[in-house]
């Protein structure tokens, strides 16, 4: 089986930035984001309570209207959701000890909260089943990768796989699905913030799942790639993250700059 591996992760020098030049813009998409979502909750009420007075009031809501308002509802309900997504993304290793993870009970949890149809069948493969990190961490980082598998698969049913593996200094981290793989056009780029691969009017998502993976895979000094079969359908991306002493190292500077609470 011929397999080609396209790296898009770290190197730890050279790609990422500094640490000193990303906690202001962190800072400002953490208050920014915060302050947001209470003023876009409202806008995502507010056209639903004015329906709600006027049929009170004994007015029909005419057929066109109705519609608009439930695009403005769609819309905020986006804005929100890009909100919360940006919260996360610049929450990466804030105010949380790195600790040991069992990564069958993480699994369990995440898959509480993300919904995988009853088509789709999940394996584990879980050689390491244990991972030192941030408990948050590595909650949005399988969260968002399970989500980006179930989301992208063209067909009903599949399968994903999870896994990980001991590399010796480092422990890998992979999800693997039986989707359409993901265009040449877009390897480049999947992992930048705010990239999709669809309209958002056919798969909702607001591109930032992916790069919450790089970000926290660069935060502890590991790196992510994606790996294709040559002739199958399929994609896996894989996260590679040192052992002990580096991810105490880095969670020890990490948390020195982050003045802001969660």
């Amino acid at each position: 089986m011929d397999i080609s591996t396209e790296k898009n992760g770290s190197a730890r020098a050279g790609r990422a930035e500094s640490a000193s030049g990303q906690k202001p813009l962190e800072d400002f998409i953490y208050l920014i984001s915060h302050d947001l979502r209470n003023s876009v909750r409202a806008l995502t009420e507010l056209p639903l309570w004015i329906k709600e007075d006027l049929e009170k009031s004994g007015v029909q809501v005419p057929g066109p209207v109705d519609e608009h308002i439930a695009m403005m509802t769609q819309q905020t309900r986006r804005i929100d959701r890009m909100m919360i997504d940006l919260l996360i993304y610049s929450r990466v290793g804030r105010m949380q000890e790195v600790e040991q993870v069992a990564l069958d009970g993480a699994l369990d949890a995440v898959l509480s909260d993300v919904r995988v149809p009853s088509g789709f069948t999940l394996e584990r493969r879980l050689d390491c089943p244990q991972i030192e990190i941030g408990n948050r961490d590595i909650m949005t980082l399988l969260t968002a990768l399970v989500s980006n598998a179930v989301k992208h698969c063209d067909h009903d049913g599949g399968k994903i796989t999870v896994g990980s593996r001991d590399l010796g200094d480092s422990i890998e981290i992979s999800v693997t699905d039986e989707g359409p793989g993901i265009p040449v056009k877009f390897r480049e780029t999947v992992f930048e913030p705010m990239k999709t691969l669809r309209p958002r009017d056919e798969v909702e998502g607001s591109g930032m799942g992916l790069a919450s993976v790089r970000k926290i895979a660069e935060f502890y000094g590991g790196e992510v790639d994606l790996q294709f079969l040559q002739g199958e359908r399929g994609t896996a991306i894989r996260v590679t993250l040192p052992k002990n002493g580096t991810l105490h190292s880095l969670h020890s500077e990490g948390a020195a700059s982050m003045s802001l609470s969660a």
